[in-house]
């Protein structure tokens, strides 16, 4: 990326959000391909939308919407473990993983 940062990429937890999802990705890929249309994409989405609505909330003008955002982000935070947890008892997952995104979703 060049030039100026627009005001979703200075925030620390947007960037703490955005290199989750981007991990999301690389676990999820080694799934197994008919988890493809399953975990697979809920986990990526749930992954996607705490980063899209932290931006989007970022886009915001009043502190109500701002709030509602970084809400919803935050349910898509929880709906990532949830999935997470099924993973790692359905062994997609490697408990080092597991421990690994675990610790990245206390840091958003």
């Amino acid at each position: 990326m060049g030039g100026d940062l627009l005001p979703h990429e200075k925030l620390e937890v947007w960037q703490v959000a955005k290199s989750l999802a981007k991990r999301i990705y690389e676990i999820t890929a080694r799934f197994s391909k008919e988890e493809r249309f399953g975990l697979v994409d809920q986990m990526r989405r749930a992954g996607v939308s705490v980063m899209s609505n932290l931006a989007e909330g970022c886009g915001r003008t009043n502190a109500r919407d701002q709030a509602h955002f970084s809400q919803i982000a935050f349910g898509s935070l929880l709906e990532l473990d949830a999935q997470l947890q099924l993973a790692l008892d359905l062994s997609f997952l490697t408990v080092s993983d597991y421990q690994e995104a675990r610790q990245s979703l206390s840091s958003s």
